[in-house]
């Protein structure tokens, strides 16, 4: 745990001093997510959750990008909706974008679960380093409040979104 919330720590730092450089190589898609959900699998079983990778067939097999942050990101997305899931399932979904012409331009990579759901006034600052959803000092899930951050800020360094749809 303290490994984790240093690994936090020290990555966050990176990207705010500007230090954290992506790399841009060609990978197998499906080989980093096999992985992704593999290093998820155990703390799903452990709970009794189906956990489920779902790639939509018109999704390339080889893209280029940062496979390892890439991981790094559907790994914290897993893991919080493994840890907030008590009964049920968490799905990755994949599938691509289209621009007008028909030509695949970006991935979507969406994980739905049926945990216990976000109220509508964290979704704005979900994203922020140290938010949790439960700050109360009783919360029964652990955290720093950096994994999101993290996510966010690598998602735009890849030029991407981050979001968030969820109901308690």
């Amino acid at each position: 745990s303290l490994l984790a919330i240093l690994n936090d720590v020290l990555d966050f730092s990176k990207i705010e001093a500007g230090q954290l450089n992506l790399e841009e190589v060609d990978f197998d898609l499906r080989a980093e997510l096999d992985r992704a959900i593999g290093l998820q699998s155990e703390a799903a079983r452990k709970k009794r959750l189906e956990l489920v990778l779902d790639i939509d067939c018109n999704t390339p097999t080889r893209v280029c990008g940062d496979p390892v942050r890439l991981r790094q990101i559907i790994l914290n997305l897993l893991g919080n909706a493994i840890k907030f899931t008590a009964l049920g399932e968490v799905v990755l979904h994949v599938s691509p974008t289209f621009s007008n012409s028909g030509t695949a331009t970006r991935l979507r990579f969406e994980v739905r679960d049926t945990g216990i759901g976000i109220p509508a006034e964290v979704h704005k600052n979900l994203f922020q380093r140290f938010v949790q959803a439960d700050a109360s000092t009783t919360r029964q899930f652990g955290g720093t409040g950096l994994g999101l951050a993290i996510c966010r800020r690598l998602v735009e360094l890849m030029h991407g979104e981050i979001g968030i749809e969820s109901t308690p």
